[in-house]
């Protein structure tokens, strides 16, 4: 049975059939354009509501520049405050790579697509270095290809929202 999301993202266009070379380096038949989806502001906010509903947390992040409108998106479902973790550190302004509070703060971390998990990890280490708490990441996309285990290293458990199985499947 696909879930309510994964039927979404169907009928979005948001996976494409071909040869991709993914962001972990990995090659793929198909790919999984989930910024199709995020672009439509229903499906965004579906996804918002999704994740925000029966979790709690002090602070969503999400990682440029996927995560970001998906954090907006729980920010906004929860009432509860976003953070950006850029993907580089700025050397001018206020610098740094989070926007937003997240010292002593329990942090939800959101992605897109997790596939190898190399982006949330990214995501944990720079929140855990502002201080932030961080043991779970809720993806709208799993890849079934390592994150659960690259993160469950980490002492961070993955959730998702759809597994590419209900994609490829459905």
């Amino acid at each position: 049975m696909v879930n309510r999301i994964a039927r979404l993202l169907l009928e979005s266009g948001a996976i494409e059939y071909g040869d991709f070379l993914l962001a972990s380096g990995a090659r793929s038949s198909y790919y999984i354009d989930i910024k199709v989806a995020t672009t439509n502001p229903a499906i965004l906010a579906e996804i918002g509501k999704a994740i925000a509903e029966g979790r709690e947390f002090d602070v969503v992040a999400g990682v440029a520049v996927g995560g970001v409108p998906i954090a907006v998106a729980v920010s906004l479902a929860s009432g509860r405050p976003y953070a950006i973790i850029r993907r580089e550190a700025k050397d001018h302004g206020k610098s740094g790579r989070i926007i937003g509070e997240v010292n002593g703060k329990d942090v939800l971390l959101v992605e897109d697509v997790t596939t190898s998990g190399g982006s949330a990890i990214y995501g944990i280490e720079a929140l855990r270095a502002a201080g932030a708490h961080v043991d779970r990441v809720v993806t709208v996309v799993d890849r079934e290809a390592g994150a659960r285990e690259a993160l469950a290293e980490k002492g961070v458990s993955l959730q998702a929202l759809v597994r590419v199985s209900d994609l490829l499947d459905g």
